[in-house]
């Protein structure tokens, strides 16, 4: 099976990651485009938490008893900007309404239900750069380890043109706190402008797995073990939305010993 996911280019459901379509446990993925005063019902199942982010646009969101208005706002994932999420236990559910085009990812993972719906603000959310020269990206935090959840952990990246990212390629499919973590991981790409393409690769030491894809605008990539560093060539921005979980809520990872040297540059 590979482990590319292709996005559809219209209509209301862009992509859908299960773990039964993933053959693995935790992650869930879902993506969805809705039109200026378009509604979406989506109700959480009784073992999965969620975490739902307007991309681009703007939308009221019901989810459960709490009402929360005019979400989102950003015209473009590449916005300097964070978007607002919404986090929310099992059973839960959403009534979205869009009051403009309207894009949204819905990102969920295994949980019993400590944490109430809760809405996750943009201001809330921490920004930073990671790596230097041609490595350098932009991240957003917006579901990390610091705050409430019971396995997801949500996070956007914005890599420049002719950057990479996700590098020196790392790994976290090892059980071993504190060295290293087990995290399934799906990687949701935008591409700027939208008729580029990244290049993923997926590949573990033993080289049992290792699939290299040329990646378009709404794909995702699955990453259910393995490496996998992304490559943006000249002239296209990359962008892409993180979904990790696993059986501890921690991201410890491992870098290929082959290029850790280059931490040290």
């Amino acid at each position: 099976m590979s482990l590319l996911v292709k996005g559809h280019a219209q209509g209301r459901e862009i992509v859908t990651v299960t773990p039964a379509t993933a053959g693995w446990k935790h992650v869930g993925f879902e993506g969805f485009r809705l039109t200026a005063g378009e509604k979406l019902r989506v109700t959480l199942a009784p073992d999965r938490e969620g975490c739902l982010v307007v991309l681009t646009g703007s939308a009221e969101v019901l989810a459960g008893a709490e009402r929360f208005d005019h979400l989102g706002g950003r015209a473009s994932v590449f916005d300097e900007r964070s978007p607002d999420a919404v986090y929310a236990p099992p059973n839960t559910v959403f009534a979205i309404t869009a009051h403009d085009d309207v894009e949204l990812a819905l990102a969920t993972a295994p949980a019993s239900g400590r944490h109430p719906v809760r809405l996750i603000p943009a201001a809330s959310m921490k920004r930073s750069v990671r790596g230097k020269d041609t490595n350098t990206r932009y991240i957003c935090d917006i579901l990390p380890e610091t705050e409430p959840a019971e396995s997801l952990l949500v996070v956007e990246v914005v890599t420049p043109a002719a950057h990479s990212s996700s590098y020196p390629p790392h790994k976290h499919d090892t059980d071993n706190l504190p060295v290293e973590s087990f995290l399934e991981e799906t990687y949701y790409h935008r591409i700027d402008p939208p008729q580029g393409f990244a290049f993923q690769r997926v590949y573990t030491d033993e080289r049992d797995l290792d699939e290299s894809m040329a990646v378009y605008n709404h794909d995702v990539v699955m990453v259910p073990r393995g490496y996998h560093p992304v490559v943006m060539p000249h002239g296209y921005r990359g962008y892409y939305l993180n979904v990790m979980a696993g059986p501890h809520r921690e991201w410890h990872f491992k870098n290929d010993p082959a290029h850790d040297w280059l931490m040290l540059r």
